[in-house]
């Protein structure tokens, strides 16, 4: 079955079934969003910047993508096979890719890291956007890997956490345990930042924004799943 889904004619299939089912779900769902009007402000200035959230979210946030449509974002997106179905999807919802990680700069071992992180560089650089889900490719899920925090110090760019929550949705039996909303559903989208990493952190401090930056990922996380239960 793995190989069968790795066709390249199966997943353009699949990729082109994804993009319009999201698109229809987006067009359907009823959203409830914090913070939206700040990213949408800051989103008019020239700098570039970067958005974070976690890889279960995939489906959610796609679904709220209107959120970002004034300035061009790129996703980063694995160079494995799995990763080339993603690729095809976000392309039909309007997000090119930046094929690699950005985890090999943390000390981590990671196809095309290198060349993902020139390349997020040089795009944040002429004013556009890069979306990093920072527990990816493989997790652990909803850990804050190290490498995007690096690129964030890098880039001296700032750096936005998007947090969502839906009723319904299916929940796959993946690492990430991806969420996809149902036509019609709830939706709940927080936002938070500007956040910046010091240019001059060292290694201890950067871990110091790691952590904080997960804590307050997860705590998005959390406020928006009680705001959509209390609704």
């Amino acid at each position: 079955m793995k190989r069968l889904f790795r066709l390249a004619a199966v997943q353009s299939t699949l990729a082109f079934l994804l993009a319009a089912y999201l698109g229809f779900v987006g067009a359907t769902m009823r959203w409830r969003m914090q913070g939206a009007d700040l990213i949408d402000g800051e989103l008019t200035m020239p700098e570039g910047g970067m958005l974070f959230f976690w890889h279960g979210q995939i489906g959610l946030v796609a679904a709220c993508r209107r959120v970002v449509r004034r300035r061009k974002f790129r996703v980063m997106i694995s160079l494995s096979p799995d990763g080339e179905f993603v690729t095809k999807a976000a392309a039909r919802l309007g997000f090119p890719a930046i094929r690699g990680s950005a985890q090999r700069h943390a000390g981590q071992q990671g196809k095309g890291g290198a060349a993902a992180f020139m390349e997020a560089l040089g795009d944040i650089a002429r004013g556009d956007g890069v979306i990093i889900t920072p527990d990816g490719p493989r997790g652990p899920a909803e850990v804050l890997q190290a490498g995007p925090v690096m690129l964030a110090k890098r880039a001296k760019t700032r750096v936005y956490l998007i947090a969502s929550a839906a009723r319904p949705v299916i929940r796959l039996k993946s690492w990430d345990r991806t969420r996809l909303p149902l036509p019609f559903s709830r939706g709940c989208a927080l936002f938070d930042g500007p956040l910046r990493a010091p240019v001059d952190a060292d290694r201890a401090a950067l871990e110091a924004v790691r952590v904080e930056w997960q804590q307050r990922l997860a705590a998005l996380n959390a406020r928006a799943e009680a705001m959509l239960d209390a609704a």
